[in-house]
């Protein structure tokens, strides 16, 4: 087994993608729980979600925690929350191993997530462009604009992204 450490610098930003146990397709049908776990979290463990997108079965997050060595613990919050308060009925078919089950873990999450600190302005944009076009990637849709379960319509609004970003099929500008 490895000895990964993770990387705590104060005033970073940090990328996550936690993933669900067996890539069940939950989360969509459970996005009013999962926003609220991350309001949870927020309340404990203040941070700021610099971008976001939801997919069925796995989240990206860039975020600021107020203190570097909390990001393990929201990460663990909104899993912790949403578990408690996921109906069964979403998990229940799913296999996994008997110490897991002894140990009272329900089958709702990958035990554990992908992290990566943003080192500056440059891998702050290639992640961002990550998290936006990531449905797209998938093929849930053809268009960023089209992905209502993303901070890609905040970034718009903000004059960041053209409406039309990641429409690489068009004869668009993006300039």
């Amino acid at each position: 087994m490895s000895n990964y450490q993770r990387i705590f610098i104060e005033g970073y930003c940090y990328f996550l993608t936690v993933i669900t146990h067996q890539r069940n397709p939950i989360l969509i049908d459970n996005i009013d729980l999962l926003r609220e776990s991350f309001r949870v979290s927020k309340t404990k463990y203040p941070f700021e979600i610099k971008a976001v997108v939801i997919l069925a079965d796995h989240f990206h997050l860039m975020i600021k925690p107020e203190i570097a060595t909390d990001y393990p613990k929201i990460i663990s919050k909104i899993k912790q929350h949403f578990s408690k308060r996921c109906n069964p009925k979403f998990y229940a078919h799913l296999k996994q191993s008997e110490s897991r089950k002894k140990a009272g873990y329900k089958p709702i999450w990958q035990k554990k997530y992908y992290e990566h600190t943003i080192r500056d302005d440059d891998d702050y944009l290639i992640h961002l462009n990550y998290i936006h076009y990531n449905p797209v990637k998938h093929g849930h849709v053809k268009q960023p604009k089209e992905w209502k379960h993303s901070s890609f319509h905040q970034y718009v609004n903000k004059g960041f992204y053209k409406k039309e970003w990641g429409n690489f099929d068009s004869n668009i500008d993006f300039e």
